[in-house]
């Protein structure tokens, strides 16, 4: 009989451990909120100091890493300014006549909602033509940067076929499998 306690204390305490890595890494994986520009009062026309090209806005978003359910944030003056999401046709245009989405709030928040490049230009007359605009562009799922170090290749004799991509499932749902499955397993239920 003490036996099946140490191997039912043993089983719990892994059980505990592993669910500790599990809301680690999902907390870790959380969505983010990015400020446009990187400060508040970002966007508005760039000005011609060195420090502002009239893609500084663009320049920003390439140095930074946008995930499915990250959300960017625009402070800005409501009675002067707007921000458009717009389709690639009328962001090279700066056509404002027909935007997917308004926002004239001057405090924006929009969700980052599916992989691929958001469009957006200001909504006031001339500032995009004169540079007040903006792509951002979505990792999608398969490109997530990891975190810590990447373990070393291995050496490998045979080159079998590629593996095929898995579905859509999210992380949580991944994670819930295995930690379903721990649970049971730690329970003596699976074998």
């Amino acid at each position: 009989m003490a036996g099946f306690a140490r191997a039912v204390s043993s089983s719990s305490s892994s059980l505990v451990v592993l669910l500790l890595v599990f809301l680690a890494n999902s907390s870790l994986s959380e969505a983010r909120e990015f400020l446009v520009g990187g400060k508040t009062q970002a966007w508005h026309v760039p000005s011609s100091s060195s420090h502002h090209s009239p893609d500084s806005l663009n320049q920003w978003a390439e140095s930074s890493r946008f995930l499915i359910g990250d959300s960017l944030v625009w402070n800005y003056d409501s009675n002067k300014d707007s921000v458009l999401q717009v389709s690639k046709r009328d962001y090279v245009t700066c056509n404002t006549s027909s935007p997917i989405a308004e926002y004239k709030d001057g405090n924006t928040k929009v969700r980052l909602d599916k992989a691929g490049p958001f469009y957006f230009i200001s909504g006031a007359e001339g500032h995009c033509e004169k540079g007040q605009r903006l792509i951002v562009v979505v990792m999608s799922e398969r490109h997530r940067r990891h975190l810590g170090i990447a373990p070393a290749p291995s050496p490998v004799e045979f080159q079998g076929p590629a593996i095929a991509p898995t579905s859509g499932a999210t992380r949580f749902q991944g994670g819930l499998v295995v930690v379903t499955l721990v649970v049971l397993a730690g329970l003596g239920l699976m074998w």
